[in-house]
C-alpha cells in the first residue's frame, strides 16, 4: 500500500536539549495511526515538524512523495491539521470561518459553499452555522477546528489531541466521526496521550517517551508481546532494592527509583495476586499502601515500557480545558 507519510531521521534539538530524537515511521494511505504518549514527550514538537511549522534539527518529511523541505506548499496542501489550540475567529459564525480559512485553501464560489455544507454536516455543526464562536461549548469549538482542517479536502489529516478537555460523550462523538472519515478513504495521524481511545481507534500506533519512539505496530501485537497483566505496588515509605528480590518470584520486577517507593511486576497471571505481594511483602519486611492491577492494554504496554502512566494530569489544564466543565447541551 502506498505511503502518504514518510519520516527518516526526523530530529529536533533546543540547545543543549534533544527534544526529539531520530524518529523513523512511516503511514500507508488509508491507515489511522496513533502517535501516543504523555505530555513532554515530544509528540506536539513532532506534529510541528511534520507540517512545516517546526524547523527540525535533521531528517525528512515526505508527504504524498513530495519533500516538504524541498516542495513545502505543494506538500502542506494534502495535509489538513487540527492543532491542540483553538485555531478559528470566535468573533465570527462557523460559517464566516469556514469561509475565511477556504479562501484560503484556494477555494472559492460554488465549490467552497457546498464543502462548508458538506463539512458542517460531517461534524454535526450545521444547525449552529450561523452563530458566533464564541458562544460555542467547548466540544463544539473542537469540532469546529476539525471541520477547517477537512475542508480543503486534504490526503492526511493530523490532529494533536483533539479530545482534550471534552468530557466523555463527545470524546466518542469526536472518535466515532473520525473512524466515519476513514471509513471513506481519509488517512488520519493522531496523536493522544488517551490510551484506551487509541486503542479502540488507531491500526496501528507509535509510543514515543522522552523524545524517542519505543515501540510501533498494531494494539493488539504491543499487547500480546507484553502478554501479561501489570501489577503496580506502591510503598508506604522507600525501601532498599534488595528488600524487593523476594517479589520477583511472582514476575519479572521493574524498579523505577534508586530509592524504591513503587514496584511494578509483569506476571503472567493476576490471580490471587493481592494474597502472594501481601505474604512476600510482610516476609521482606515492606509496607503497601496500594495495589493496582492492569490487565493487557496500550496502557498497561506503556507503563510496562516506561513505568508510568499516559493520561494527562487534569491539573496542569486551564480552566476551561479542564474534562467536564464545559458540556455539549
Amino acid at each position: 500500500m502506498q505511503d502518504i507519510l514518510t519520516v527518516v531521521n526526523l530530529a529536533k534539538r533546543y540547545g543543549s536539549r534533544q527534544a526529539v530524537a531520530a524518529l523513523n515511521f512511516r503511514i500507508c494511505q488509508g491507515e489511522i495511526f496513533g502517535l501516543l504518549g504523555p505530555n513532554g514527550a515530544g509528540k506536539t514538537t513532532t506534529i510541528g515538524m511534520l507540517t512545516g511549522l517546526v524547523d527540525p534539527s535533521g531528517g525528512q518529511v515526505m508527504i504524498d512523495g513530495l519533500d516538504l523541505r524541498q516542495s513545502p506548499l505543494e506538500a502542506k496542501a494534502k495535509i489538513g491539521f487540527v492543532p491542540q489550540d483553538f485555531a478559528f475567529y470566535p468573533t465570527l459564525s462557523a460559517r464566516d470561518n469556514l469561509i475565511f480559512f477556504g479562501r484560503i485553501y484556494g477555494l472559492h464560489g460554488r465549490l467552497l459553499r457546498q464543502r462548508i455544507v458538506d463539512t458542517l454536516q460531517m461534524v454535526e455543526l450545521a444547525d449552529r452555522a450561523e452563530h458566533t464562536v464564541s458562544t460555542f461549548s467547548h466540544g463544539m469549538k473542537r469540532r469546529l477546528n476539525i471541520a477547517i482542517g477537512l475542508l480543503h479536502h486534504p490526503q492526511i489529516l493530523i490532529l494533536d489531541e483533539p479530545t482534550i478537555g471534552v468530557d466523555a460523550h463527545m470524546r466518542q462523538t469526536i472518535v466515532e466521526n473520525l473512524k466515519t472519515l476513514n471509513k471513506r478513504g481519509l488517512t488520519i495521524l493522531y496523536t493522544t496521550h488517551h490510551m484506551q481511545e487509541a486503542q479502540h481507534l488507531c491500526h496501528r500506533v507509535a509510543i514515543m517517551d522522552k523524545g524517542n519512539i519505543i515501540a510501533t505496530d498494531t494494539p493488539s501485537a504491543l499487547m500480546a508481546a507484553s502478554g501479561k497483566g501489570i501489577i503496580r505496588i506502591r510503598l508506604s515509605k522507600p525501601a532498599l532494592r534488595e528488600q524487593m528480590e523476594p517479589l520477583a518470584d511472582l514476575g519479572s520486577l521493574t524498579l523505577f527509583d534508586s530509592t524504591v517507593v513503587h514496584i511494578q511486576l509483569a506476571a503472567d497471571t493476576t490471580d490471587n495476586i493481592f494474597g502472594k505481594v501481601a505474604v512476600l511483602a510482610e516476609k521482606a519486611d515492606i509496607a503497601l499502601t496500594g495495589i493496582d492491577i492492569l490487565e493487557p492494554s496500550l496502557e498497561s504496554v506503556f507503563l510496562h515500557l516506561t513505568g508510568r502512566s499516559a493520561m494527562i494530569d487534569n491539573a496542569s489544564l486551564p480552566d476551561n480545558q479542564q474534562p467536564g466543565v464545559e458540556d455539549d447541551p
